[in-house]
């Protein structure tokens, strides 16, 4: 069969800019909470390596376009640091930061290559996390002059925005479960940051909207569909609870402009709203989006608490649902996620069904693996694994685009072999793999692969 995909597909990939440039602290880029942390708990990070040992993106851009070209991208997303445009969080831009975008922007476009551009992908300058972060109001001010100088800099080459990626992972990892700086568990706290995260995406949102650059704005969700264990009540009220803390959280707001009042009554009941000021309402009604980029990695498996909540324990989304281990369920061993592509048709599902069918495209997508070199072969990555992870994930994205969802791309996380924050280079993700003492990059076969489908804008099943 002949996996056919529509005219002007999105085929592409994702980075961030934390993840790739390096030169973390030069060329006037001043820290952010990656760096600091580094500095406070080097043994949190995979091996002690650190944000300053990336891809070296800021010194190899132009090498690293030219793969994306040979790869038939069309598009590509990455990140403006904050910190690195903007040192001091606010005030004064640094003009070499600019001549960098700048350069990575034209080389992109010359190579027919449409940038997409994230504003914040987990990197909050330590200056600006000084001042309390997303729980402080005039951070979310700070955030939204920073994009507003972004749009007036780089939007009239860029046409594909994004103000956040993955925001519910700051709250998690840095206001929950202690795997981001600032290592705080507190729910109320944590509340406070994906609102004030929200408020901070339809600032910019309504800035961008109000210059008319013939663009369009969106945010980018990672979105785990949350399966319960049974039809059972119990099963089914505590997967739904699951889905409105993890998903809904931000869906809602992004495409409804309007959070789900059954979060907002479960949250009040037990005392964790954050506090809201006269005007969010109608801000967060301006805040919808053009495009919503949906990143896929794994489901959520649900079943109701097997036992009562300890009353003297912090309060957490645990106390309405426990994980369920599915038996038989397929998984990647490296990364210890469930492989389940349907799910990436049953989120486009939902959002036929449920909100109006946005545009929205596959912004991530993609199969960690450790120790890859083990699968070399004449000095090539032989990865099949990979392969059949994309082929099988297309499989069932093409089946929702010809139910009729609106999805205009598809992006493997990521192109090249990265820096993946606490686990460093623990588990590879690239099409290009990335030899960390020569900086050599060598396609591996799933980049020739993904190479062929992106030409023939499709593939055939082998089977």
């Amino acid at each position: 069969m002949k996996y056919q995909f529509p005219d002007n597909f999105w085929w592409g990939s994702a980075s961030s800019a934390p993840q790739t440039e390096g030169e973390t602290l030069s060329f006037g880029k001043s820290a952010t909470i990656w760096d600091q942390w580094f500095k406070e708990q080097p043994t949190r990070f995979h091996n002690g390596v650190g944000p300053a040992d990336t891809s070296t993106f800021y010194q190899h851009w132009k090498q690293d376009i030219a793969l994306l070209k040979e790869l038939n991208h069309n598009t590509f997303r990455t990140s403006i640091s904050w910190a690195r445009l903007i040192p001091q969080g606010r005030g004064a831009v640094n003009q070499e930061a600019v001549a960098f975008y700048n350069q990575v922007i034209d080389e992109l476009l010359a190579q027919g290559i449409k940038p997409f551009i994230n504003l914040f992908h987990f990197d909050m300058p330590m200056v600006m996390q000084q001042q309390g972060g997303w729980e402080n109001r005039d951070v979310v001010t700070a955030y939204a002059e920073f994009a507003s100088v972004c749009f007036e800099l780089f939007g009239d080459r860029v046409k594909h925005w994004f103000t956040f990626n993955e925001p519910v992972v700051p709250v998690e990892g840095g206001y929950l479960y202690d795997f981001h700086y600032p290592n705080v568990v507190d729910f109320r706290r944590a509340a406070t940051v994906a609102y004030h995260t929200m408020i901070a995406h339809s600032l910019a949102v309504k800035a961008y909207h109000q210059r008319n650059d013939g663009g369009e704005i969106g945010i980018i969700l990672n979105l785990t569909p949350s399966y319960p264990r049974s039809q059972n009540p119990a099963d089914v009220k505590a997967a739904n609870i699951a889905d409105l803390m993890f998903n809904r959280s931000f869906l809602d707001p992004a495409l409804r402009g309007e959070y789900p009042q059954e979060l907002v009554a479960l949250l009040k009941e037990h005392g964790q709203l954050p506090v809201c000021q006269d005007g969010d309402k109608a801000l967060l009604a301006a805040g919808v989006v053009d495009l919503l980029g949906i990143n896929y990695y794994q489901p959520r498996r649900i079943k109701c608490r097997d036992s009562l909540v300890n009353p003297d324990s912090p309060f957490m989304p645990e106390w309405f649902f426990e994980a369920y281990d599915m038996p038989g369920r397929q998984m990647n061993p490296y990364r210890g996620w469930e492989i389940y592509a349907q799910g990436i048709y049953d989120i486009l599902t939902n959002l036929r069904e449920n909100y109006d069918n946005p545009n929205c495209y596959i912004s991530e997508n993609g199969m960690g693996v450790e120790n890859e070199q083990r699968f070399e072969e004449n000095g090539q990555i032989q990865d099949d694994y990979r392969i059949d992870f994309v082929r099988d994930h297309l499989k069932w994205l093409h089946k929702g685009i010809s139910e009729g969802s609106n999805c205009l791309g598809y992006h493997m996380w990521t192109f090249i072999d990265n820096w993946s924050w606490c686990n460093a280079y623990k588990n590879r993700y690239g099409f290009v793999s990335l030899n960390l003492e020569t900086q050599q990059r060598t396609i591996k076969k799933s980049g020739e692969w993904y190479r062929a489908t992106a030409a023939e804008n499709g593939f055939n099943d082998r089977t």
